[in-house]
């Protein structure tokens, strides 16, 4: 997970706190999506693989995009809006 590790590394700079909130909500969100794999949204227009993409709550700004197709659930990259998603992606 260098995705998660990156976004608490830069969060942390200025508020650890802050950064240890995030990272209990992607993991929380990751349960969640392990449980119920087809609840996020695909977008065909940022990749044609089979991933689906999930908004952290109450962090909007970070994405979790997974493969609900593999056991267990397969968590590509966890990212943030602002960032160009078509570049990142597979």
């Amino acid at each position: 997970m260098a995705d998660l590790f990156e976004i608490w590394t830069f969060i942390a700079q200025d508020n650890p706190t802050a950064a240890d909130r995030v990272e209990e909500a992607v993991y929380r969100a990751c349960n969640f999506l392990a449980h119920s794999p087809l609840v996020g949204r695909m977008r065909k227009d940022l990749t044609p693989l089979p991933v689906r993409f999930w908004v952290v709550q109450p962090y909007l700004n970070y994405i979790i995009v997974y493969n609900p197709e593999k056991e267990p659930l397969q968590i590509i990259r966890i990212l943030h809006s602002a960032r160009d998603l078509r570049s990142v992606l597979p």
